[in-house]
């Protein structure tokens, strides 16, 4: 290594920690980013990213097994699984590889290894159990990621028990697919294979799916699923299963009672952990809660100049919550003025299931636990043009005000393209827009943001369309 000393060292090359990376050198700073796996971290290589792209295919697939509806005949639709996933893999190698160029670009230097603490203000790097030597730095951002979580008896094997990885890259179209979780990732992935033939059937332990959503956009998407096929079954839990010779038998735990069922292929998607272990935090003031590091609204641990962005942190674990923690710990370390904590209230969240969905904000049942005075607005996809138009007449825009300021408490969205639509109600949470701007607000026709403004106008009885 030539040069060992930095201003910043970030342990972790994922969307917070490249993006910090970026941001401090665009300040003028000496940074390196020390990431021992692939720039891009799980999101841009085994999760985000990767996710999309198949979901694409996915959605190709469907539209050409409809084409009649409008007016296009194609005979002899099939898919390739094997290309799909090449595709996948592709978009992720293409993207990791920008992030590369960017960072050199910017004269970030990238040490490939894994980093830990060694001392106030050092990292010692390590590969293959080769010691690489040691970096000293005036700021050290850990920026570490998470990793699935595992629950005893799914450990996946690569074989019949998937994670996010080994469903990325699936060798076999399962017939019969059960996935245990129906969080974001959970339901992508039954999207997905749903779509291509699979028979999904979906186990939540809690009594909805997508339990974060708002309950009304969670009842309409099980509508959805179940009406596409998939098997849903909530207040349920598996608690064991049996490897077969060629499939798994799947004990599912209903209302005090078990059900027997078989599976070709499971996955477990039942959230993530930090990784917080082995990174020299021992004899530091950092602080480790049930696997995540503790930080305060700026991103500072309680070690001197150490801190930590991302996954490895607070929830919700989302890409670009990452990145911005990154910007805002970056800029608070060097003292720009207007830094502001992140609020996590302004943080859209986002499934690319079919239909979407997309949120942000309270959801109707929080602002009333919080005491608001709420107005709700609601505007169905069926009310709008260009939804029709585009052959997409399912899904619902919800409105959440506050009575006495008129404050927009929460958006909540299912329907195509939703998690684009989102960020419009993203930027007014961020201005702190109430309904009247909303309303003065011209939304172009024909387009699906103007379910936005109907929505808006809803909440005070003004609906123009419905």
């Amino acid at each position: 290594m030539s040069d060992k000393n930095f201003d910043f060292v970030i342990i972790g090359g994922g969307p917070g920690g490249y993006v910090a990376a970026i941001r401090a050198a665009q300040l003028g700073f000496t940074v390196a980013v020390v990431e021992a796996n692939h720039l891009g971290g799980i999101c841009l290589n085994w999760g985000c990213i990767p996710t999309k792209a198949l979901l694409r295919s996915a959605e190709i697939f469907h539209l050409a097994q409809n084409a009649e509806e409008f007016g296009i005949k194609i005979k002899g639709i099939e898919f390739d699984l094997k290309k799909i996933v090449e595709r996948s893999r592709g978009v992720s190698k293409q993207l990791s590889g920008g992030i590369g160029h960017l960072l050199k670009k910017n004269k970030v230097t990238v040490f490939d290894a894994y980093g830990r603490l060694a001392g106030k203000g050092q990292v010692k790097l390590e590969k293959d159990g080769k010691d690489l030597g040691t970096l000293t730095a005036k700021h050290i951002i850990l920026a570490t990621g998470a990793r699935a979580r595992i629950l005893p008896g799914l450990e996946p094997d690569g074989k019949f028990v998937w994670s996010y990885k080994e469903a990325l890259v699936p060798d076999t179209m399962p017939k019969r697919l059960l996935v245990v979780g129906s969080g974001a990732i959970g339901i992508e992935f039954a999207s997905f294979f749903n779509t291509l033939g699979a028979e999904v059937t979906v186990v939540e332990m809690m009594d909805r799916v997508m339990p974060v959503e708002d309950k009304e956009i969670s009842v309409l998407a099980r509508k959805s699923f179940e009406k596409q096929g998939m098997k849903i079954i909530t207040n349920a839990k598996v608690s064991k299963i049996d490897k077969n010779k060629s499939d798994v038998t799947a004990h599912i735990e209903i209302g005090g009672k078990v059900e027997k069922h078989n599976f070709d292929r499971v996955i477990s998607a039942v959230g993530i952990v930090g990784n917080s272990e082995d990174l020299g935090l021992e004899g530091t003031k950092v602080k480790v809660d049930r696997g995540h590091i503790s930080v305060d609204p700026y991103l500072r641990t309680g070690e001197p100049n150490v801190y930590a962005i991302g996954d490895v942190v607070s929830p919700p674990w989302l890409a670009h919550k990452a990145s911005h923690e990154g910007i805002i710990c970056v800029e608070n370390i060097v003292g720009l003025p207007d830094v502001y904590p992140l609020k996590v209230e302004n943080i859209p969240g986002r499934t690319y299931c079919h239909p979407h969905v997309a949120s942000v904000g309270l959801t109707e049942e929080k602002a009333k636990a919080e005491g608001h005075k709420i107005k709700v607005g609601r505007f169905p996809f069926m009310g709008n043009g260009k939804a029709i138009a585009l052959g997409e007449p399912e899904g619902l825009v919800k409105t959440i005000f506050d009575e006495k300021t008129g404050e927009l408490l929460g958006a909540h969205m299912i329907g195509a393209e939703v998690t684009e639509l989102i960020q419009g109600f993203v930027i007014g949470k961020t201005l702190e827009a109430t309904e009247a701007e909303f309303m003065h607000t011209v939304f172009p026709h024909p387009t699906l943001s103007e379910m936005m403004h109907e929505s808006v106008l809803d909440a005070y009885g003004k609906a123009v369309h419905m």
